[in-house]
This record gives C-alpha cells, structure tokens and sequence, in this order.
C-alpha cells in the first residue's frame, strides 16, 4: 500500500504531469514536421537536383528475385535494402526539428531576459519599532 501511495504522490506531482503533456505535444508536431518534410521540403528538393524521389533511393545488398524496384515491395519480400533515401529524408526532417526547437528556446531565453525584475520591497517596519520612533522623535521637540 505504501508503495501505491508513493507512486501516486510521484505521479500527481507537476513535473511528471507536464512531462507527459511535452511528449504528448511532442509526438503531434513530430507529426506535423515528418509532413512539412515528406509533403512541401522534399518534393521541392526532388524537383531541384532533378525530380528525384527520396523515399525510393535505395540500394539492393541481397539477391533480387522478382526484380522488384519498389523499395516497399523489396521490404515486403525480405530483400536487404540500403534506404538511403529514406535516412536523407529523416536526416531533413531532424535538421528542421532543432532548427525550430532552438529558435523556440532562444525566444523563451530572450523574453526571459528581458522580464523586468520587480523592484524589492522592503518589508514593513514592526510595530514596536515604529512606536519607538514615534516617541524618540517626541522627545526631540
């Protein structure tokens, strides 16, 4: 019971709980970046060095039997493949990953930086002393 008791204080605390939320928001815009790459960044490429498509760059290191040239059906059928294309696309997609994760801390650190910092406030003055100095300056007149 003890060590229920635990896992639940572990669980409900605010990092593991925000930790979950990151990987899940994570795992969404690794999504959406896998689809910038794969959708809009490599077919421009492919069309630039000459209408290329990366996702079917591979190289065959096993016998071919069928002579299959379709990376998926080779895949399918056991040979051993060397995707390359597939690993220039992946490569891309991380590369545009830590481009938008840096800029985004950078931002966070700029804006950080830039919080003024609140003036401190000296604490109030007990009231003992204040009454005390009420009587001092009595005396002074």
């Amino acid at each position: 019971m003890a060590m229920l008791q635990e896992f639940r204080e572990f669980a409900v605390k605010g990092n593991v709980m925000d930790l979950a939320i990151g990987v899940i928001i994570g795992g969404a815009f690794g999504k959406i970046v896998d689809s910038i790459v794969n959708d809009l960044i490599m077919p421009i490429v492919g069309a630039v060095v000459g209408n290329l498509d990366f996702s079917n760059m591979f190289l065959v290191l096993g016998k071919n039997p069928n002579n299959l040239a379709v990376l998926a059906d080779l895949k399918k059928a056991g040979v051993p493949v060397l995707a390359y294309g597939s690993f220039i696309t992946v490569a891309v997609n991380f590369a545009i990953l830590a481009l938008i994760i840096f800029m985004m801390v950078k931002q966070i650190n700029r804006l950080k930086r830039s919080e003024p910092v609140a003036a401190a406030v000296a604490p109030p003055t007990p009231e003992d002393i204040v009454l005390l100095r009420e009587i001092r300056d009595s005396l002074r007149k």
